[in-house]
C-alpha cells in the first residue's frame, strides 16, 4: 500500500465503517518523535524534495524534514523566504 521508505509503511491499517455503512481502510495518525538536526534558512528556490536530496541523497525522504517541524501543512514550511526550519540528521 505504501513505499518501503514511507512514514506510513510500518503502521497497521484499521478498518472502520463510514456513516453510510461502507467499510474504509485507514491509517491512524502517528506520534511525531523529537528530532535533532541542523537549522536551514529557506531560500526562494527551496522545495522539500530538493532539501531532502541534498541532505539524504533521496528526495522521497522530504517527509523527514516536514516531520521535524511543527507546521501542519508541509508546503507552508517554505514560507516565508528566510524562515528558519529544522532539517533532521540522517
Amino acid at each position: 500500500m505504501f513505499l518501503d521508505n514511507s512514514r506510513y509503511a510500518r503502521l497497521t491499517p484499521s478498518n472502520i465503517k463510514s456513516r453510510s455503512g461502507r467499510e474504509i481502510t485507514v491509517i491512524h495518525l502517528r506520534r511525531l518523535p523529537a528530532v535533532s538536526g541542523a537549522s536551514h534558512t529557506v531560500l526562494g528556490t527551496d522545495r522539500l524534495d530538493i532539501i531532502a536530496q541534498r541532505t539524504y541523497a533521496d528526495p522521497t525522504r522530504f517527509w523527514h524534514v516536514a516531520d521535524a517541524n511543527a507546521e501542519l501543512q508541509a508546503k507552508k514550511l517554505l514560507q516565508p523566504v528566510n524562515r528558519v526550519i529544522k532539517v533532521p540528521e540522517q
